[in-house]
């Protein structure tokens, strides 16, 4: 039985393997190349409200209040949140920040009314239900606004087992080994998260595989390059295929319909009378 992780007892060496490392350093990348693009799309909105789901120590959405937006951060996690609030106030982005201790699934009791933004990162995976999960943080955003979505990928793994060999782990249904704790509970098809969001009405405007080719490479190193190399081959690959969908993370961010114009016409009215 999967549960929905804590992170409580690894807290901080949750968030220094994660942020910490090239891997993170390729993610925060490449990730952040999209956010650009959606912060420019929803601009009009300025300054925008952003609610960062399951948000950890919040490295992303950081960089989203350093342009004056206001984002609302909430974790399972306590300690996670401790972390969060200290790293938040080294940036010294407190006032931009609000801190909510609660899982994903309640946060919609903490917020006054939908939001701009809604970055729900590295989190499906560790859940039991990911789909209602999804499917509740959709409510949350405003018509127009956009989700933006990262999750571990399934056609990752499965890749990443097969070039290892791990061909009888494979048949056994890959089953979370639970010594490897910074390895998330299962993987995603991408085929049923972009499903999630279509079947809900929202428009897809980008993927992108995160760690195309990195995670592939071999451990004992025999070819010749630099970090810098590898980030910029990364960049350059992550948003076509056949690499893109080798990601061990995809990205996907995806805008909510506009309200029809019977809807605005009604509330206008409301508001007249």
């Amino acid at each position: 039985m999967i549960e929905d992780r804590n992170f409580d007892d690894i807290a901080q060496k949750f968030a220094k393997n994660i942020y910490g490392t090239g891997k993170g350093q390729i993610r925060q990348t490449v990730v952040w190349e999209d956010l650009e693009q959606v912060l420019a799309l929803l601009e009009n909105n300025t300054p925008l409200t952003v609610l960062d789901a399951g948000g950890g120590v919040g490295q992303l959405s950081q960089k989203v209040a350093e342009k004056g937006h206001h984002v609302t951060l909430c974790d399972l996690s306590g300690e996670m949140l401790k972390l969060a609030e200290q790293e938040i106030a080294k940036q010294g982005l407190l006032e931009q920040y609000r801190l909510v201790h609660c899982p994903v699934q309640e946060v919609g009791e903490h917020l006054d009314a939908q939001v701009d933004l809604v970055m729900f990162h590295a989190v499906m995976e560790w859940l039991a239900d990911p789909k209602s999960a999804l499917e509740g943080l959709l409510d949350q955003v405003k018509p127009g606004g956009v989700i933006s979505v990262m999750f571990y990928n399934y056609h990752g793994l499965l890749f990443k087992n097969l070039i290892c060999g791990n061909l009888t782990h494979i048949e056994e249904g890959m089953p979370h080994r639970k010594r490897f704790k910074l390895q998330p509970q299962k993987g995603l098809k991408p085929e049923d998260v972009y499903s999630w969001l279509t079947d809900a009405g929202f428009s897809i405007l980008g993927k992108t595989g995160v760690r195309t080719f990195h995670d592939y490479m071999q451990t004992v190193r025999v070819g010749d390059y630099t970090f810098e190399q590898v980030l910029a081959m990364e960049q350059m690959l992550c948003r076509q295929e056949p690499y893109l969908s080798l990601g061990r993370y995809i990205h996907v961010y995806a805008q909510k319909p506009l309200e029809t114009n019977g809807t605005e016409k009604h509330n206008s009215d409301k508001d007249n009378g």
